[in-house]
């Protein structure tokens, strides 16, 4: 190749990562208020999140570059379209680039796939090269891993999580009947593996009850007993004492799951200890302050009005 030609190709892929820098400056900007949104996603997050039990390797194959939605261990270089998010990339960038150019086949990259979607092991260069020149398939060795729950491509981490949740709460109420037994349709959480801990409640009192009869006392018995005598007095206290205020974002069971542990800690601290002293310790200890609460309820209240302003 003649030196005017290595020239011109240098100056086409350094165009073409300027180009891709500032799209992602742009996205950054448009989602300055939500920077969850225009985050890559990371696979050891998702891991985390899905607990996946077992792992496949499926070999090379042709993946659609719009499912591959987050990397392992370069998330924090690329953002959520996988668009350089900084300087630092560019010399491997236009190398990729450049023989994206001139058709020089690559190696496959490696991918997880995981919920339907994949996380790039190894390749994250070539993937974004691939999405700023508008590729829509590239080849790929495969290792699949395990997940009851299907992930969407444009989730981020806590819409996974949601997603998550809900899965968890459709199984427990399935496989316990709780909705049918109690009536309860709002035992609701913002943290995966809490209906594990309910169903260890259930268990613990299950066994107490068992102690004063000389037969089984069945599940659905149990579960029915454990609502009206433990989870419902706690959350009684929680909502006559309006301590979820001095938690935000927090559903009344995620206090009754840490109300509930703590009031096990003073009772072994010190002995006997009510129920709504330990709410009321709980709240002191770990919840916001009054003078923070109305600086929260200040805040939220100027937002509404300056909603109902804009759109008057």
């Amino acid at each position: 190749m003649s030196d005017m030609k290595k020239n011109d190709l240098k100056l086409r892929a350094a165009g073409d990562f300027s180009r891709a820098r500032g799209k992602a400056l742009l996205t950054r900007i448009q989602h300055f208020l939500g920077p969850g949104q225009d985050r890559l996603l990371s696979f050891d997050d998702v891991k985390d999140i899905l607990k996946p039990n077992n792992q496949v390797y499926q070999g090379t194959q042709t993946v659609p570059i719009k499912l591959i939605v987050g990397s392992e261990g370069r998330y924090r270089d690329f953002n959520k379209y996988f668009l350089p998010r900084s300087e630092h990339l560019r010399n491997r960038w236009e190398r990729v680039d450049e023989a994206h150019i001139m058709d020089i086949i690559l190696p496959a990259i490696q991918l997880y796939e995981i919920g339907g979607v994949y996380f790039v092991r190894d390749g994250n260069h070539r993937v974004s090269v691939a999405k700023a020149q508008e590729v829509e398939f590239i080849d790929a060795e495969v290792i699949s891993l395990a997940s009851k729950i299907s992930i969407n491509p444009s989730m981020t981490i806590e819409d996974l999580t949601s997603a998550l949740i809900a899965y968890e709460k459709k199984t427990f109420y399935a496989e316990t009947r709780f909705g049918e037994l109690t009536g309860c349709e709002d035992l609701d959480f913002t943290s995966p593996g809490r209906y594990d801990v309910i169903y260890n409640h259930i268990l613990g009192h299950k066994y107490f009850l068992n102690q004063h009869t000389s037969e089984e006392i069945p599940f659905p018995h149990a579960l029915v007993s454990w609502y009206s005598k433990v989870y419902r007095p706690v959350i009684d206290i929680i909502k006559e004492q309006w301590l979820f205020l001095h938690f935000p974002g927090r559903s009344p069971s995620d206090l009754y799951v840490w109300i509930v542990k703590h009031w096990d800690f003073l009772k072994k601290k010190y002995g006997v200890y009510s129920l709504a002293d330990a709410a009321q310790d709980f709240s002191k200890k770990y919840g916001l302050s009054r003078g923070k609460i109305h600086g929260f309820l200040t805040l939220v209240c100027g937002r509404f009005k300056h909603f109902f302003k804009k759109d008057k």
